[in-house]
């Protein structure tokens, strides 16, 4: 079948909106109608070629839907369910996943090619040549073949431009605060108020810190961290030292979040100053594969401090997406408040502008079919 996607063809290029051909679900493959997709930043790597991919790709990783068509043999999903996409593959029976570990299944090995997990191509140009999708998805495509573990169900009563934020930015800085250390009473930084920083405002709220300290040089973000739960908002850490340093009796943060939308070692080396003796300092943001990151050892041992990456908010997201769902109907958790503003597919290059200028927390494709 035909469908629209935004494709990038080379790394420093805008998205390409065009016509494609996609494969029909093979045994273990549904079809999915994409009805919302969310901007996340990650895809934005593919385009500065932070994180290397194979181009040409699909964008989006970030989406919900509808599952139209299913292979011989899928028995997660039927024809007619709603589901959230899951960019990584949960196979429920590797080492990691055996061990709770869902965010780090083996079946994320070669993620990079764009390719299904048999290897093929689902998406083809108009000369037969292969498009990949981003993390074997490509969200920002009307419709998409993917996986049958790469899914999970979704209440049908749930929007889908929300619920398409559950399968990434939700899960992914939720999870970093409450699988990443922070504990009642503890004073939390958290570096960047975009998807992800917003709902790691919201994890360390849920996991019982005292006091939540956003770092956010938009100001017009600040009012927007405490609606999610932050304390205060400052537009560095220099800005916030004085609070901290009040808060802390001069030791430092419990815990420093780094959800900015790029990340450097000076970003790194900061968060990690700025936290306390056998404190953790999590990141959560992408950078370039070579950076280094400027870190003292002697600050690392001598106070005893942790150094934690997350991915996927260390969730196992066939488990917590459905979880955090449920705590959006029962009113604990905030989905509406993240949407900043709606766009077409055919605005796709607007919304990536919004999204640096940090216009947005989180800008949402809404498909029209």
């Amino acid at each position: 079948m035909k469908t629209n996607a935004a494709v990038i063809h080379a790394v420093g290029e805008e998205w390409k909106v065009q016509e494609l051909d996609l494969n029909e679900p093979g045994d273990n493959e549904v079809r999915i109608k994409v009805m919302a997709s969310g901007l996340c930043h990650s895809d934005d790597h593919f385009v500065t070629g932070d994180l290397a991919v194979d181009l040409p790709m699909v964008g989006g990783h970030e989406g919900a839907g509808i599952v139209e068509a299913v292979g011989s043999k899928v028995t997660k999903v039927k024809v007619g369910d709603h589901v959230a996409t899951l960019f990584i593959p949960a196979c429920g029976q590797c080492e990691y996943c055996a061990r709770g570990m869902q965010y780090i299944c083996n079946n994320g090995a070669g993620m990079e090619t764009g390719m299904g997990m048999d290897g093929n191509a689902h998406f083809h140009d108009a000369d037969g040549n292969a498009v990949g999708g981003v993390t074997r998805l490509g969200t920002f495509s009307n419709y998409l073949v993917c996986h049958e573990m790469q899914t999970v169900k979704l209440p049908e009563d749930i929007p889908f431009e929300l619920a398409c934020l559950a399968s990434c930015g939700v899960a992914t800085g939720f999870g970093a605060a409450v699988n990443g250390g922070v504990k009642p009473g503890d004073v939390v930084l958290v570096l960047g108020l975009g998807g992800v920083g917003a709902n790691a405002v919201q994890g360390a709220k849920h996991a019982g810190a005292d006091h939540i300290i956003v770092i956010e040089p938009v100001e017009a973000k600040h009012d927007q961290a405490k609606v999610f739960g932050a304390t205060e908002a400052y537009a560095s850490i220099p800005d916030a030292q004085s609070r901290i340093d009040h808060l802390t009796n001069g030791q430092g943060v419990d815990v420093a979040l780094i959800t900015v939308g790029r990340v450097d070692g000076d970003i790194i080396g900061d968060a990690f100053r700025a936290v306390g003796k056998a404190g953790t300092c999590v990141l959560v943001s992408v950078g370039q594969a070579a950076e280094g990151i400027s870190i003292s050892p002697q600050d690392f041992t001598n106070f005893a401090k942790h150094f934690q990456g997350v991915m996927y908010g260390n969730c196992n997201p066939t488990a917590d997406i459905p979880k955090l769902l449920k705590m959006y109907k029962d009113g604990t958790l905030k989905l509406d408040e993240l949407v900043t503003r709606r766009y077409s597919l055919d605005q796709i290059n607007e919304a990536v502008d919004d999204m640096h200028a940090g216009r947005n927390i989180r800008g949402v494709v809404v498909h029209e079919h």
